[in-house]
């Protein structure tokens, strides 16, 4: 079992200029607490239990580039790329140039984008319909700029006439492709098609329903299913004190039913953590991705690096 770290909310103590510590500070640790990946949103605004919309947040394909020159092993990638937001030509030679300057070390997410008040308020079309359809013409796209000495393409939404994507990837054939989400009929048929590595969300019990149609779909299109890397993202809340846990749980799930709360939350003791990631492990997740409590998340990656990334 390999580990992520997501860093959805810039988080910071005093003033803006005090941002880039911060995200050193964060990013170096979990380097050196032995987690394999660091992660951003493709977010412009702040969003759902993250904060509020006005709050910072920083544009995540530029905060790699500085995270790159902040760390030397950790993989860098966005969870994930919303694909309306930028042309996939230009997203590929961005995903060339970070796997460049960082030898080797992009991983790179992208979905079909879902913001549509995010989408709106920068003035970003959102064709709703079309979405899934784009991201297909999109990887396709990437991976061919990548891996050929040029690239034309004629799709229904994107063309291109010999574009070139000079310097290569350091990664071969190419950095790994992440599709994200959970969607059954479109987004995992899509992973079967395309993508190295799928992220999906969900307890234990929806994590296997949905590996097993990722099955079916692999079957349907003759892909090896084992090529596939298996990813989870979820929040994680953890103390070794279980009563002050609770009391922040509860107060943090207003009340959200527990079965409904299994579906992105788990919580517990280092001890009770473990044995969840094992039980996610033994349905099929082969690389877990976390994000922590926003207002102890140095803490908690402490506790989290030493007592779960290191002993599993």
């Amino acid at each position: 079992m390999k580990f992520g770290l997501q860093h959805p909310n810039f988080t910071y103590d005093g003033e803006d200029s005090a941002i880039p510590d911060s995200l050193r500070q964060l990013s170096t640790r979990a380097e050196s607490l032995g987690f394999d990946s660091f992660w951003v949103m493709d977010h412009f605004h702040q969003i759902g239990n993250v904060g509020e919309p006005q709050e910072p947040m920083l544009e995540g394909w530029t905060t790699l580039g500085v995270v790159a020159g902040f760390t030397s092993k950790i993989k860098l990638g966005t969870l994930v790329t919303g694909n309306l937001y930028r042309h996939p030509s230009v997203l590929a030679k961005m995903g060339a140039t970070l796997d460049v300057l960082s030898k080797g070390r992009l991983f790179m997410g992208i979905g079909a984008a879902w913001n549509v008040e995010e989408s709106v308020a920068y003035g970003i079309p959102f064709p709703m319909k079309e979405r899934f359809r784009r991201l297909q013409e999109a990887v396709q796209i990437i991976r061919s700029m990548w891996t050929q000495d040029r690239t034309s393409f004629e799709g229904k939404f994107y063309r291109l006439q010999n574009a070139y994507c000079n310097p290569k990837p350091i990664q071969k054939p190419h950095p790994p492709i992440m599709i994200g989400g959970s969607g059954e009929q479109e987004t995992l048929k899509l992973v079967a098609k395309y993508a190295d590595a799928c992220n999906i969300f969900g307890s234990v019990e929806t994590v296997k329903r949905k590996l097993e149609i990722l099955r079916g779909h692999c079957k349907t299109v003759g892909r090896d299913y084992n090529s596939i890397l298996k990813t989870r993202l979820g929040r994680v809340m953890i103390d070794k004190d279980a009563e002050q846990l609770r009391t922040r749980v509860a107060k943090a799930m207003k009340n959200i039913p527990e079965e409904r709360m299994r579906e992105f939350l788990i919580y517990g003791t280092p001890d009770e953590i473990r044995l969840q990631v094992e039980a996610f492990r033994d349905a099929g997740i082969e690389y877990f991705i976390v994000n922590l409590e926003a207002d102890r998340e140095r803490e908690a990656l402490e506790l989290f690096g030493a007592e779960v990334c290191k002993r599993l």
